[in-house]
């Protein structure tokens, strides 16, 4: 935890970003959908300037809080662009509350300096699993979506505004295709050029063990979609399993390296 050493600028911005996400949903329905739009976009783009800040300076830092935010910066960016297509997507109030966080948490726990020497393979298997994370995530965000819109059809409770439920669930299989594409390409990188990026071979740890129970887990729902037709609330679990093994993968083990162990020294 490096807050007061962190840049001026970056302190600044990331008290904005988090203030701009955090405005709108304090103010609940007050504000006109226009002027929340504003506000959120504005946040979406103080928040992205931050991490670019963090991920290319001198040094560049990265650790389980850039992560998540990372991955909610990403997140907020497909939904932005759904909503466009699919303006009947429920406004997700949680999302800026989430986004406000985000930006927090990554301020307070930047990580910790990427080595200088990094070859060209570690951005590479840093930009693969990043967007994975963030298709997973987009993912997790759709299913929970999924739930609620199965739930009100079988309470009969009007969804109102919502997308129907098989146009969700396509939405979803969608992401998790896309992300259980770059998790492969993040693994296939890691197994041949673990000792180029990381500077030793393969190792059976934490992170790796975690990240092939996702992957299996993913490949498994995917499997049987397509051979079974799986859907509703056991796909709905599949996608919040295999997540769950992601988040533990990277995020898990970094923070108990920085946050529990670092107290610890």
């Amino acid at each position: 935890m490096i807050l007061a050493s962190a840049h001026p600028t970056i302190l600044t911005l990331s008290a904005l970003a988090a203030a701009a996400y955090a405005w709108p949903a304090l103010r609940g329905g007050k504000l006109k959908p226009q002027v929340a739009t504003v506000w959120v976009v504005a946040a979406w783009l103080m928040h992205g300037t931050v991490l670019g800040w963090n991920m290319v300076g001198n040094p560049a830092y990265f650790g389980f809080a850039p992560a998540i935010s990372v991955t909610f910066w990403l997140v907020a960016a497909g939904y932005a662009l759904e909503t466009h297509m699919y303006p009947q997507l429920p406004t997700r109030t949680a999302l800026s509350i989430v986004g406000a966080l985000a930006v927090l948490l990554a301020l307070v726990f930047p990580g910790q300096p990427l080595s200088s020497t990094a070859t060209v393979w570690m951005p590479v298997h840093l930009a693969f699993g990043v967007a994975s994370y963030g298709l997973f995530g987009t993912a997790v965000v759709h299913a929970w979506f999924m739930q609620r819109a199965e739930r009100r059809i079988r309470h009969a409770v009007d969804p109102q505004s919502g997308l129907p439920l098989l146009a969700l669930e396509r939405l979803t299989f969608r992401f998790v295709s896309a992300g259980f594409v770059l998790l492969t390409a993040t693994l296939v990188v890691g197994a041949l050029f673990g000792e180029v990026v990381y500077g030793h071979a393969l190792r059976w740890d934490h992170k790796t063990i975690f990240s092939v129970l996702s992957w299996l887990t993913f490949a498994v729902l995917l499997a049987g979609r397509a051979a079974f037709g799986w859907r509703g609330s056991r796909a709905v679990r599949g996608v919040y399993i295999g997540s769950g093994f992601l988040l533990l993968a990277y995020v898990g083990s970094r923070f108990v390296m920085e946050v529990l162990l670092g107290s610890m020294l």
